[in-house]
């Protein structure tokens, strides 16, 4: 009778996945080296703050350095 939509499923924005390394901001850990500020994801909440390992509490994405997916491949020696 009513021409109703078909409703698609709205898509979240992941921008963690859980064993990946987050680091936090340095302005939220003043002092520390970006090993000490690094932490593995141990959850990822539906509301789409984290959970980590040795770490208290939920963070959301803005306490964290943007994700560089390259910086792995950037630190290994060219050939």
């Amino acid at each position: 009778m009513f021409n109703k939509r078909k409703q698609e499923p709205l898509k979240k924005h992941i921008w963690a996945r859980p064993e990946m390394l987050v680091t936090f901001r340095a302005e939220i850990m003043p002092g520390k080296t970006r090993e000490e500020r690094t932490y593995k994801v141990k959850e990822v909440r539906p509301n789409g703050r984290v959970r980590l390992y040795d770490f208290p509490d939920e963070h959301r994405q803005s306490s964290f350095e943007p994700i560089n997916f390259l910086r792995a491949a950037a630190a290994k020696p060219q050939k």
